[in-house]
């Protein structure tokens, strides 16, 4: 049985459609937890009251991870509330679709920044208190992309795979002080995100999908949580696909 009891979590992208899943799964099974988000306030707070209504204590920082100090940001806050950190789960992220060829350099950039710099950032301001506790669980939403491409989003795959890189790099470096670092790979999940992919791509993936179907937030927030607790104490530098069956293909 997952018990997150006594332990606080940070999950950034908390008011993400993934992110949500994730804060709700943590509550449920008893942690406090920290909400970063960028600019949706009013989802923030009922993201937090969700929480809340599930058993958990709750709080939202808004924070851009693109900068530099939003890392000490977040894990000082949460130290401040709840003086310690057990859990980071990197969910921060953005998308975009078209070609390399007619992609802007600031697209690019930004994308970067976000989705990859952005767990740089939290993971270097985490590891502190996880090392003197000499405990911890490390997260990265990456995606399926970092691993077998997709057109349209050279930079949303370019991030994702320097996240797994990242991921392993950094499991060997914490493994002495029996903090684990894992990735979770997404496939075509129902979010915003898979949004701005045309619907044809969409229907394209369903096909070559095993399970014929896209993916649910909750379906993320399972394994993500998995690997949050106990029961995956002897796992760490693995990146976990949740993607029905697509890499079958």
């Amino acid at each position: 049985m997952i018990d997150f009891s006594g332990q606080v979590a940070i999950v950034t992208g908390g008011s993400g459609g993934i992110g949500q899943a994730i804060t709700r799964g943590l509550a449920r099974h008893g942690a406090s937890v920290l909400i970063g988000y960028h600019h949706d306030e009013a989802e923030a707070a009922a993201v937090v009251a969700a929480a809340q209504a599930l058993g958990g204590e709750a709080m939202a920082v808004a924070v851009d991870v693109r900068e530099t100090d939003s890392g000490n940001t977040l894990v000082n806050a949460a130290l401040e509330r709840w003086g310690r950190l057990d859990i980071l789960i990197n969910s921060a992220g953005i998308a975009d679709y078209g070609p390399l060829s007619a992609m802007s350099s600031e697209r690019w950039r930004q994308t970067i920044q976000t989705n990859l710099t952005g767990v740089y950032h939290t993971c270097r301001a985490a590891l502190r208190p996880m090392m003197q506790q000499r405990y911890g669980r490390i997260i990265n939403l990456a995606a399926l992309y970092g691993t077998s491409g997709f057109p349209g989003q050279a930079d949303f795959a370019a991030a994702a795979g320097g996240i797994i890189g990242l991921t392993r790099a950094l499991a060997r470096e914490a493994a002495p002080w029996q903090i684990t670092v894992n990735a979770v790979a997404p496939g075509m999940i129902e979010t915003e995100l898979t949004q701005v992919i045309p619907s044809e791509i969409r229907q394209w993936s369903v096909g070559i999908i095993a399970l014929r179907r896209l993916g649910k937030p909750e379906e993320v927030a399972a394994a993500v949580l998995f690997l949050a607790s106990s029961a995956a104490s002897y796992i760490t530098g693995q990146t976990l696909a949740v993607d029905g069956g697509w890499t079958m293909a």
